[in-house]
């Protein structure tokens, strides 16, 4: 009987047919059609996406905990972002769900785990609002887990914004009370703050934020100063890492730029990355030799947002700690694997997700390589490799000359 109910629920129809009942009966979704931020006691965020998507929602979260002063929020998250979101100032308490592998087919293992996840922990917290901030196909199933939460008030944006996503989350707009529609192109900063104006507040600041424990500026101060680097010294990070093969620059271009920089600019090199670029890291540095600080796997994520307080620049991949240094306010050259005269609305384009609030340049390859064209559909570094060292070049050399022009300012 167990089996069959999970079963009966991986369909929204199912889950409607299964769930409404039940939740009457446990006395939920008695709130009414319309929205009123001033009686939503307990709030649900509920964002399954990696690091620089966590990044890009914190304008997001500190909009609705200004919407809803009087509220506890509650944010669901992936296991790899909670390290990050556990010191957010913008909510109460972080809840961490493992939605399992990837991918838009509601299978029995994604159902039961949905399921187990709110009857443990979300039920007895009772939301009056649950709020999906993702606009782009649901591949983990999170509209699901809004609907499971109880909430009488469920928002997220509709499965009709984009082709793709009505063709892999058809049926979900059910699973809401409310389902924004906006098809427009716009920055995921931006996607979160419409939703903030949807529910009915006011948004009035779109930086990103960061927060890390107060000791971690005075302990990294000691380690630059152990490691020779004042203040006067030019620090660079390499953000080498990204989510894919494809979006990373190769690893010797990395390593011909480094010592351009070193040697034009007396710059320091700082090297970036998570756990799985270890190996790329030592290559890079042992290249570099000692103008390097092989920082890859070393860092918590808050102490990298630190770290790059002390960046002058950035340069490096479209991924988590491009999101970060930006944050943290370091200039950004971010390069990325979309073509220019790519799709506009592909996961891996600048204009939804590149950098925000800071000087940046973004280096894109200006057509796709045969036989890609909307975007990268390599497994490996491909179109990235259209963007050449001398354009990365010529991107510091206009980095450092609007900073010297700040300065005399």
């Amino acid at each position: 009987m167990w089996n069959q109910a999970i079963r009966e629920i991986s369909s929204p129809r199912g889950a409607i047919r299964l769930g409404e009942p039940l939740f009457q009966i446990m006395g939920y979704r008695r709130k009414g059609d319309v929205i009123n931020l001033k009686t939503v006691d307990r709030a649900l965020v509920i964002r399954l996406d990696d690091i620089g998507d966590m990044i890009l929602s914190t304008p997001f979260l500190r909009e609705l905990r200004q919407a809803i002063p009087q509220a506890k929020i509650s944010l669901v998250v992936k296991p790899t972002v909670a390290e990050l979101a556990a010191g957010c100032p913008f909510i109460d308490d972080v809840l961490v769900y493992d939605p399992g592998p990837l991918g838009y087919t509601p299978t029995f293992d994604r159902m039961r785990r949905i399921f187990l996840f709110a009857a443990q922990h979300l039920w007895l917290r009772r939301f009056d609002l649950a709020i999906v901030p993702r606009w782009d196909a649901d591949l983990y199933h999170a509209s699901h887990l809004a609907y499971w939460s109880g909430a009488a008030w469920r928002v997220g944006y509709s499965e009709h914004v984009v082709q793709h996503k009505q063709a892999m989350n058809n049926g979900f707009d059910s699973l809401y009370s409310h389902a924004l529609m906006d098809s427009s192109l716009k920055h995921e900063v931006d996607r979160g703050l419409d939703i903030i104006r949807f529910i009915g507040g006011n948004p009035k600041n779109d930086c990103l934020a960061l927060w890390e424990p107060q000791h971690e500026e005075q302990l990294l101060s000691n380690i630059l100063s152990d490691l020779g680097i004042s203040h006067h010294t030019p620090l660079i990070a390499f953000g080498i890492g990204a989510a894919s093969a494809t979006r990373q620059w190769p690893q010797e271009h990395y390593v011909e730029l480094g010592r351009w920089l070193t040697k034009e600019y007396d710059a320091r090199i700082v090297i970036v990355g998570g756990p799985s670029d270890v190996e790329t890291g030592r290559t890079v540095a042992q290249s570099l030799r000692k103008d390097v600080i092989n920082a890859v796997g070393m860092t918590t994520w808050p102490q990298l947002g630190t770290l790059f307080r002390s960046c002058n620049l950035y340069i490096g991949n479209d991924s988590g700690p491009m999101h970060v240094a930006a944050a943290a306010g370091a200039p950004v050259i971010e390069i990325s694997c979309h073509p220019s005269n790519g799709n506009p609305y592909w996961s891996n384009s600048p204009l939804r997700f590149g950098p925000w609030g800071v000087p940046s340049q973004v280096l894109q390859p200006d057509t796709a390589v045969t036989p890609c064209k909307e975007y990268c559909a390599s497994m490996d570094a491909h179109c990235i490799r259209r963007v050449d060292i001398e354009r990365v070049k010529d991107a510091v050399r206009m980095s450092v000359a609007n900073r010297y022009q700040q300065a005399v300012a």
